[in-house]
Formats: C-alpha cells, sequence, structure tokens
C-alpha cells in the first residue's frame, strides 16, 4: 500500500512534467542590459537610452495601446530628488488574428529614451535611481503572462 504522502509526491512530480514551459520563458523573451553608469552635473538635464531587444516572433505593447484591456509598456524611474521623463520610441503597426485593425507594437531591437533632470541642490556623489520596466511579451498566438522587472541606474552627480 502506498502512503498518501509518496503518492501525492509522485503525482506532484509527474505533473510538472505537463507544465506549460512558455510561462517560464519570459525571462528570455526581453534581452535587456544593466544599465551603464551615468555621469551629470547638478543643474543639468541628462538623456539614458535603455536599449531592449525582444526575441525574433515576440513583440509587446506600446506605452499607449488602442485598447484598455492590452497590458502598456511602461518605464517608470522612483527618482527621488532627480525627475524623469520616459520617451517612447515609434512603434509598429502589427496585424494580429484577435483585432480587425492592425495594432501598434514594439519588436525586435528598440530604445528607451530618459531624460533626467538633476537639480542644482542635489550633492555631489552617487544617486541610485530604482526604476521598473513593465510589460507583456506575445507571440502571434498568445501573450505570457506580464512582468516586471527592476532595474537600477546609477548616477554620478559632480558640481
Amino acid at each position: 500500500m502506498v502512503r498518501k504522502p509518496v503518492l501525492f509526491a509522485i503525482l506532484a512530480a509527474s505533473s510538472l512534467c505537463f507544465a506549460p514551459t512558455n510561462v517560464f520563458a519570459q525571462t528570455s523573451v526581453l534581452l535587456m542590459p544593466k544599465p551603464e553608469p551615468v555621469a551629470a552635473k547638478a543643474g543639468t538635464t541628462v538623456e539614458v537610452k535603455l536599449p531592449l531587444q525582444l526575441r525574433e516572433g515576440y513583440h509587446m505593447n506600446t506605452n499607449m495601446p488602442p485598447d484598455p484591456y492590452l497590458i502598456p509598456l511602461r518605464l517608470t524611474w522612483d527618482s527621488g530628488p532627480i525627475s524623469a521623463e520616459v520617451v517612447y520610441p515609434k512603434p509598429e503597426l502589427h496585424k494580429v488574428e484577435f483585432s480587425a485593425a492592425p495594432l501598434p507594437v514594439f519588436s525586435g531591437r528598440f530604445e528607451l529614451l530618459t531624460r533626467f533632470k538633476v537639480p542644482a541642490s542635489v550633492q555631489p556623489g552617487l544617486v541610485n535611481i530604482p526604476g521598473k520596466l513593465r510589460y507583456q511579451a506575445c507571440n502571434d498566438r498568445m501573450c505570457l503572462p506580464p512582468k516586471t522587472v527592476e532595474l537600477t541606474l546609477p548616477v554620478s552627480v559632480s558640481r
């Protein structure tokens, strides 16, 4: 007679063999290098480009998708004393099965531009600006679960 804990362990392990693997593929769909350190003078504005690359066959919605049920791409910075403005690239139109009209999306390689305004009052030194990139990668058949990636931009402030 098989004990219940052993039977449960066998069933749980065997169910992993049939689990959908595409749920865990999200990390390999988007390539995003660690942000490079940036030098900025107090009282100036500095532009930082964040390069992104989606695996071939995948796309993500723009920051302003046409339908409310589509999950937008969002780059946000918890900038503290340094204010930030994000500029998104021009999207491309992509035809998908579930929409009568082509959707504006990002695919392949593209960059997000952030303009950081460094107030004159900021003390010289290293300021680490935490950020979050929220997106949902899709192909023509399905969308993966939305994902939020945390990142940190090191800014070296001088006078």
